[in-house]
């Protein structure tokens, strides 16, 4: 990144995001992502998961863009026989998304989060994910005792965190390394 484009950024106030550089260290200013910018990231995103999507000899598809609840940038996919795309539990989906938010970061020279989805399959996933975090801090809270959950994506752990953030009877910690990682809901 130059520095000519983040002297651009910082003086345009116009937009509603902001955004650490991939490369900033820790004190750094933030970026401000204007809607010309974000413009941009999507256009860059849908363009290497339209090329991406040709080795998956899926047929016509359409790619709905909008912004989540988060600020994240939503890639939605529809078409006929998406299956391939989720593959088994969705790793599929997952390693998709990781390909496409990697091309955009480097294409655009710092990380904005973009979430690819499949006919609504995420967000299907996250209000099972969301019950299951409930069902458990009830659990948790009335029995007195911790609950672990099956092992997590860190996209999945990250929906147990924000789901049960604003619970008071419990807390949520994670636990274990790489695919065994899993939430663990702690009653206060």
């Amino acid at each position: 990144m130059t520095e000519e484009f983040t002297e651009t950024v910082v003086e345009d106030n116009a937009s509603e995001e902001t955004v650490v550089p991939e490369t900033a260290a820790e004190g750094d200013d933030e970026l401000v992502v204007t809607d010309e910018m974000l413009d941009n990231i999507a256009d860059t995103a849908i363009a290497a998961l339209q090329d991406i999507l040709q080795y998956f000899n899926v047929g016509d598809v359409t790619i709905d863009e909008y912004e989540g609840e988060e600020g994240e940038l939503i890639l939605d996919i529809s078409g006929d026989d998406m299956a391939v795309l989720i593959g088994r539990h969705g790793k599929t989906l997952d390693a998709l998304q990781f390909i496409v938010s990697m091309i955009t970061i480097r294409t655009m020279g710092f990380r904005y989060p973009v979430v690819v989805d499949v006919e609504g399959y995420k967000n299907r996933q996250r209000q099972k994910l969301e019950s299951i975090a409930h069902s458990s801090a009830n659990r948790a809270a009335s029995q007195h005792r911790k609950v672990g959950l099956r092992p997590m994506s860190p996209y999945e752990r990250r929906i147990v965190h924000i789901a049960l953030r604003d619970d008071d009877r419990v807390e949520t910690i994670s636990e274990g390394e790489g695919s065994a990682r899993h939430v663990v809901v702690v009653p206060r």
